[in-house]
Formats: C-alpha cells, structure tokens, sequence
C-alpha cells in the first residue's frame, strides 16, 4: 500500500487519453455537464537535459503543486487574469478508486480545458541561462537590444519579455516579439507581453521580500473551452506557475554578479551528471543514470527550502 512517502514516478488512472510530459501525467476528465476538465498530476520525476531520469525524487511533485497553488492565490489577488485551477481535492475526480485518491492526494490539479497559446510568455529581470548566451553571441536577448558589458547572472537595466516557441521535445526555442506576433498575433501577443511582465514584477517583490530572487520564470496562458470544445474569450494562465522548475530562483544572500548562482532546483543533479559526463560515464543521451540517495536528498532540500522562504510551508 503506497504512502505519503512513497514516491510516485508515474500514474496509471483509469481516465481516458493520458499524456506524459517530463514531470506531469495529464488525463481528460469526462463532465456530464459542461465542457471535460483536465486532471495535471505532478509526479516525482526529474529530468535534466531534456533526459527523464529513472530515479524519482520522492515528494517533489508535492512540493511543487505545493508552490504552484500558492502562487495561484497570489496572483487571483492581483485581479489581472484568471486561471484554469478548479480543485486540489482527489475526491472532486470520478471515477476513481480509494487506492488511486490517495496517490492524487498533494499532487494533483483538476483544471478547465484550454486551447493553449503556442507560445511560452518568459519574463527575465537578471541576464542568465539561455539569456545569457544569446547576449554574448548577439548584443541582444529575444531581438532586445541591450547595453554592453553586463555580466552574467547581472541585473537587466529592465525587466524584459522573451518569449519562446513551446517545444513537444527538447528545449523551447527563443523567438523576438515578432515572430511570436506572426504566431499568435500582435493584440493577443501585446496583452500576455503586458500580463507577464505585470506579474513578474509583483512575484519579484514577494520573493524578494522573503530574501529570494526570482531571476526569471516562464508562463503559459489559453483560452478555455465552450460545450463545443471551441476556445471563448476567456484568457487564462494555466499549467503550473513560479515552481523550481519553471522559474530561476537564487538565495539573495549568497547572489554575486558576474557568476553562476546557487539555485532551487535541480542544480546538484546537473552538477553530478556533467561529472558522469566529464568521467565518460553518460553521453545525455536516454536512457539517464540512476541518482545516488545523497542527490536526491540535498536536491529535495533545495525544493523544500524554496517553499518554506516563499509560502512557510513547512
């Protein structure tokens, strides 16, 4: 009989057309009245370099949902934009047995249907990652003209509006604003622009006041879906929001312009995995290794660090 303790890698419900992702397991919850809902279930799966890796790390996919939904009730107060979330209780799904509720139990989101905007709404105040390496090979981020000389890990002169085109596999591929006008179109597109930002900002400020920068963070927004499985004019923000996993979160005591930043997230399995990669052990190519109990540990630590300083959670 599984417990609260124990992790869960993947879910097998007995709910029609379930998709994978790297870390959610996504289901259609049929409705008799009304458009079908969607069950997100966040497992404990890890993944890095766009490997799934085969050792789950108990209790993350709680953490996160946990994080996620804290966020969630944060932004409703902003009264900027509305959200796909319904419910976090196991029993508000039908259809299920006792043994399959408990597995939900912590990890699970039931959500409106929407037509998701192909496009992923990134918001950066500091110059890393992907950023990063686009200005030293451009000048610029995204089309964004920037000053020269800023460091690495530095803050922008602005916050700034980079989106990316959503990827199935590997990593999203970062677009200027007009590309993603051709896409999407240039009033939707000006509007989740302004709805990014605005919630960065805000979400900046929170963490900050709890001694954590949030660096960057990506969002994801859609129209929900009528009785015809048509998208209204509803825009929502949806998936999850300003977890570890979707956002770029440094402890504001230990941040130093110009280098690499501690982070809360996944940073020590990297880090052992590019020493299997250096010690020609692993070549980032599926299947991944197996993570030591002494990773798992110190990286669900980051995970739960980062909830307590956020929501105090624990």
């Amino acid at each position: 009989m599984p417990t609260a303790d124990t992790p869960v890698f993947e879910t097998r419900l007995p709910l029609p057309d379930r998709r994978q992702g790297k870390v959610r397991d996504v289901y259609r919850v049929p409705a008799e009245l009304g458009p079908d809902q969607v069950l997100i279930v966040a497992t404990d799966r890890i993944s890095a370099f766009d490997v799934v890796l085969p050792t789950p790390i108990p209790g993350k996919g709680r953490l996160l949902t946990e994080v996620s939904l804290g966020w969630f009730h944060f932004i409703r107060e902003l009264d900027l934009v509305g959200d796909h979330l319904i419910s976090t209780e196991p029993g508000d799904v039908p259809g299920l047995s006792p043994a399959d509720r408990d597995i939900l139990h912590g990890r699970m989101m039931l959500c409106r249907t929407v037509k998701v905007v192909p496009i992923e709404c990134v918001a950066r105040g500091y110059l890393a990652g992907s950023g990063w390496n686009e200005y030293r090979a451009t000048g610029a981020v995204c089309g964004i003209e920037l000053p020269e000389g800023l460091e690495r890990c530095g803050r922008l002169p602005r916050n700034i509006f980079t989106p990316a085109t959503k990827a199935t596999e590997g990593h999203d591929e970062n677009i200027d604003f007009s590309t993603a006008t051709d896409i999407a179109g240039e009033t939707l597109m000006e509007r989740l622009r302004d709805l990014t930002l605005a919630i960065y900002d805000a979400a900046a400020d929170f963490a900050a006041a709890r001694g954590v920068i949030l660096a960057d963070t990506k969002f994801e927004f859609g129209h929900a879906i009528d009785f015809d499985d048509q998208p209204t004019g509803d825009l929502l923000i949806c998936d999850e929001v300003l977890t570890p996993d979707s956002s770029r979160y440094w402890p504001a005591e230990e941040y130093e312009s110009g280098r690499e930043q501690a982070s809360f997230d996944k940073q020590f399995v990297r880090n052992h995995l590019l020493e299997l990669v250096e010690q020609g052990r692993w070549d980032k190519e599926p299947p991944g290794p197996p993570l030591p109990d002494a990773i798992l540990e110190r990286t669900i630590e980051r995970y739960r660090e980062a909830a307590d300083r956020l929501f105090s959670l624990h």
